[in-house]
């Protein structure tokens, strides 16, 4: 259950999807450049980064097959309502007192290659890192991913979005306390998988992951009393100070154009706990590993909501085109007139940072936008299938939107076939 064993098996099943870069390249752009020429490829281990003895992995989420290997199903659908089950039914994992990660002791961030990705950027970026923490009067656990901008060896500035870790600190914050976390950097991708989705506030992602793993998941408990996973790579623990901040950004995230700069707080580094010879797990921001990373939970609550409004949902996806996060396609088997517009409301309710949500018919491959595009050109009437939401919640990554107050309109498209036509007229020929 670590990231190294993972590598080695999918590198032993699939060697074309596995990739070592020899040639030295700097942690300041050189690495970012030549993860941008493989996105979406294998999993890259550059081993040499100039100045540092440390190799740098990625692309570890780069294709959605991937996903279905970590989840050890065959379809999507069961991805989704494998991670949805186990987020019903967390159960923690053994507890050890030991840990590979407990090797090396360092006091500050120095050793580690953290990356550089674009050249507006405010500095070097960790964009895959796990922040646990614990809220002080309900004694629960969250784990989620936040990136982390350098500002020194000593100090990082974190981008806390209004949920679970923003409650934890605020709670901390008003009972005059610096909030104790733990970065973890490196682990089994299960955990980053899980961290990445936002169950209910109160059940831990380390939980969720172990129930997946059918409870192989083993976690060391840190003397600050928070738990992370035994076989990480690199383990950070420090505190989000309740009275520093600092300007955070410019960073380019996952719509691929720069995200506003915000004051954010300050996390103080206490101490550096690594492996010997450990690998710092990198991601490229606003590429394909980003997209679908981010976006696989909200697909899954997607799928869940839909199915719930309509019949049969056939298949759930946040296009591309839509930077894994603002568009999504809904493939249905219609039965009612009315199936698509109930199917847009319950997407925007699953995941209020939509912005367009399309719903096809079950013969129109929405892995295909030509497709899609085709079915909105023929099935679609602007008049009787267009539906427009105003002044409602939307995401603080779409540019065009407010977003500071988080306000956007939104659209929804039923390009189905209306059941009152004859079904002939609209059916694509091909002989």
């Amino acid at each position: 259950m670590d990231l190294r064993t993972f590598i080695e098996e999918t590198r032993a099943v699939e060697p074309d999807e596995y990739l070592e870069v020899l040639e030295p390249l700097d942690v300041e752009l050189q690495i970012a450049k030549r993860m941008r020429e493989l996105d979406g490829g294998p999993i890259v281990l550059f081993k040499r980064p100039k100045g540092y003895d440390i190799p740098v992995v990625s692309n570890i989420f780069s294709k959605r097959r991937r996903f279905m290997n970590i989840l050890k199903v065959s379809s999507m659908v069961e991805a989704y309502r494998k991670l949805l089950t186990a987020i019903s039914r967390p159960r923690r994992g053994r507890i050890r007192s030991d840990a590979p990660f407990m090797e090396v002791h360092e006091d500050s961030t120095r050793s580690l290659p953290i990356l550089k990705h674009y050249k507006r950027d405010g500095g070097a970026y960790m964009t895959t890192s796990i922040v646990i923490a614990r809220d002080y009067e309900l004694d629960v656990l969250n784990a989620s991913v936040h990136r982390l901008q350098v500002l020194d060896r000593k100090r990082l500035v974190i981008r806390i979005v209004p949920r679970h870790l923003y409650r934890m600190y605020k709670k901390a914050c008003d009972m005059e306390r610096d909030l104790e976390v733990a970065i973890v950097i490196g682990c089994h991708p299960l955990n980053m998988l899980t961290a990445s989705s936002s169950p209910p506030y109160g059940i831990f992602e380390l939980d969720v992951a172990n129930t997946i793993s059918n409870n192989r998941l083993e976690v060391c408990e840190l003397d600050n009393g928070l738990v992370v996973p035994r076989e990480a790579e690199i383990v950070i623990v420090g505190r989000i100070k309740k009275d520093e901040f600092h300007e955070e950004g410019p960073f380019v995230d996952i719509t691929g154009t720069y995200d506003i700069v915000r004051r954010q707080p300050v996390l103080e580094v206490e101490r550096v706990l690594r492996r010997e010879n450990p690998l710092y797990q990198a991601l490229l921001p606003a590429g394909e590993e980003h997209k679908l990373l981010m976006g696989f939970y909200r697909e899954a609550l997607i799928w869940d909501y839909v199915r719930r409004a309509v019949p049969e949902v056939k298949a759930v996806r946040l296009s591309r085109g839509g930077c894994g996060w603002l568009h999504c396609f809904i493939s249905i088997k219609k039965e009612y007139e009315g199936d698509a517009k109930n199917a847009i409301l319950a997407a925007f309710a699953a995941h209020p940072s939509l912005k367009l949500v399309v719903v096809v018919d079950e013969d129109i491959n929405i892995e295909d936008t030509e497709e899609v595009e085709w079915a909105i050109a023929t099935r679609f009437q602007p008049s009787e299938d267009l539906v427009i939401l105003e002044g409602v919640r939307g995401s603080s990554l779409d540019p065009s939107a407010d977003q500071e107050a988080l306000i956007t309109s939104k659209l929804g498209i039923d390009a189905t076939i209306p059941l009152y036509k004859p079904s002939d007229r609209f059916r694509r020929i091909y002989e």
